[in-house]
């Protein structure tokens, strides 16, 4: 016999609709029959608008039902009252290339527990280029999330051309668009550069044009870490649009911001410049990871690409030569100077000196009894380190968080915590844009920074089935209580995971119970023409 739900959850419904708020769902054609059912939570949907009491119920890894409705029976009820409801968390921006298929991370619990459900992978033009071999991978034994790739462009041009920096040959550039049709056709979502990295930097606008014109050809579209996120910003916003109107794609700005304390305030500019473009038909938006350090080798931060052309053996001898070394050094001196003599780089990991690990350049410099320069020459010989740099101005990261066309994404990777000190984002990124910035400080409404991670960055990619709780959707979901949700990594301590979080389902299945990641690995590689089609069994 079919039953319904309980008088309070059709109670709490029927106030909601008196006061305008709620639009009832059309009516089901029969009872529904569900897997796991979500009871009395409030539900955002991932559009935007303002959420609504009711349930969610999952068959078969997708939503069947959604709202109020006539229920057969359900193997696992959950009770939600006093929770919320969303769709899993996409994260647009993700470098666990390499980790989300090894044993000990590809459960990928750092971001489960932050209501993460698919992570983008492919960043900043690194990772497989080889779009079906790394989906072959994922799904050989599984992952905590969804992935979706985007073909790395500095890999593609390793591939073919080498870490050199020079123009491609016409066979060059036709060898790369062939590999950037067949990464397409592997189910790749489109393509990203990293123009600050070698040697994705090598190549100019026209040859990322080219190139991105493939992409074009089959639907994808073109992500950016941007040649410049200080002085450059501007120029290098309009040349990621000039790719996309060149080539005819979407345009997506990765980690928008503006470094150094000289650049503060010209991020807002750049949404204006962004904004004007859309206004005027264009389709760009941007991503941001909500703090105001950023995260990446010291190499990349302290010296220009040009110099380290060839790979790092190439960079020490032009290091140690007489002439190209002292203009090394010159360069390494100036980018020092502009962030208080080292003092806002600090280190993030660096195998010679484990004990320099959360120190930074000026601490370690007093320690030695060295110069600041001298220990980042040191490092940059011992082979490189990962660093935090404080670079940004809070102001400017809560004005962007409120940009209606800017998603959340971490920047981070699949964690075991460790000795390390890498950036808080690998733990916090979600809890702490919607749980720290949005419920607790209002610097946006909650609906905004939900949407943020999941409409929105479902809309960015062209994703159909996922972003959205609604019938037909693969059933991607987070659960959390508003009032405990946040970030508990820190600078100091990062390997913390998220609060708050009480459920998790990943295609159905829970990777989250009660507050404690299962280790499931239901996450799938996700190609992009299949995801593309149309949602079925739409009501």
């Amino acid at each position: 016999m079919a039953i319904r739900h309980s008088s309070v959850v059709a109670l709490v419904a029927v106030l909601i609709v008196l006061a305008g708020n709620w639009t009832p769902n059309p009516a089901y054609s029969q009872a529904i029959t569900a897997d796991v059912l979500l009871t009395g939570g409030t539900i955002h949907d991932g559009s935007g608008k303002p959420p609504q009491v009711g349930d969610v119920a999952v068959l078969d890894g997708k939503i069947v039902a959604v709202g109020e409705f006539e229920l057969e029976s359900a193997e696992l009820v959950i009770p939600c009252q006093g929770l919320i409801i969303t769709p899993g968390f996409i994260d647009l921006h993700n470098h666990s290339d390499s980790v989300i298929i090894r044993s000990g991370t590809r459960a990928n619990m750092n971001f489960v527990l932050q209501g993460c459900t698919t992570i983008v992978t492919g960043n900043c033009g690194a990772g497989p280029i080889d779009v079906q071999a790394y989906y072959e991978e994922i799904d050989k034994a599984g992952a905590g999330t969804n992935v979706v790739h985007l073909l790395p462009q500095g890999n593609l041009r390793r591939e073919v051309i080498g870490n050199v920096r020079r123009p491609a040959t016409m066979d060059e550039l036709e060898e790369m668009q062939k590999l950037a049709a067949k990464a397409m056709q592997d189910g790749a979502w489109g393509m990203s550069t990293g123009l600050i990295y070698v040697p994705s930097s090598y190549a100019d606008t026209d040859e990322l044009i080219a190139i991105a014109g493939v992409i074009a050809e089959h639907g994808g579209i073109y992500a950016s870490h941007i040649r410049g996120e200080g002085s450059g910003l501007l120029d290098s916003v309009n040349e990621a649009m000039a790719i996309g109107k060149g080539a005819k794609l979407p345009v997506h700005v990765s980690h928008f911001k503006s470094s150094g304390r000289d650049n503060w305030g010209l991020v807002r500019v750049a949404v204006d410049l962004i904004g004007k473009a859309r206004a005027e038909g264009q389709q760009v938006t941007a991503d941001q990871y909500p703090y105001r350090a950023s995260s990446t080798s010291l190499d990349a931060t302290l010296l220009p690409s040009r110099m380290r052309s060839g790979g790092r053996e190439a960079m020490i001898k032009r290091l140690d030569d007489a002439e190209q070394g002292e203009a090394m050094v010159a360069a390494i001196k100036r980018s020092l100077d502009k962030r208080d003599g080292g003092e806002s780089i600090r280190i993030a990991r660096y195998a010679p000196g484990k004990e320099w690990v959360g120190k930074n350049l000026v601490q370690i410099a007093e320690l030695e009894s060295k110069t600041s320069l001298q220990i980042a020459l040191e490092i940059i010989r011992g082979g490189g380190a990962a660093i935090v740099n404080f670079s940004m101005d809070e102001e400017d990261v809560r004005y962007v968080m409120r940009v209606p066309w800017v998603a959340t994404a971490s920047d981070g990777r699949a964690y075991q915590p460790g000795a390390d000190r890498p950036h808080p984002r690998n733990y916090g990124t979600f809890p702490r844009k919607i749980g720290y910035y949005g419920y607790k400080q209002g610097n946006l409404s909650p609906e905004q920074a939900i949407r943020s991670a999941t409409g929105l960055p479902a809309d960015i990619l062209q994703m159909t089935d996922r972003g959205y709780i609604k019938v037909g959707q693969f059933a991607d979901l987070a659960v959390f209580d508003a009032e405990e949700l946040i970030d508990a990594a820190t600078f100091d301590d990062p390997h913390q995971y998220s609060q708050g979080m009480r459920y998790v389902l990943v295609n159905g299945v829970l990777t989250v119970y009660r507050g404690t990641a299962t280790g499931a690995l239901a996450g799938k590689a996700l190609r992009f023409a299949a995801s593309k089609k149309p949602a079925d069994d739409q009501r």
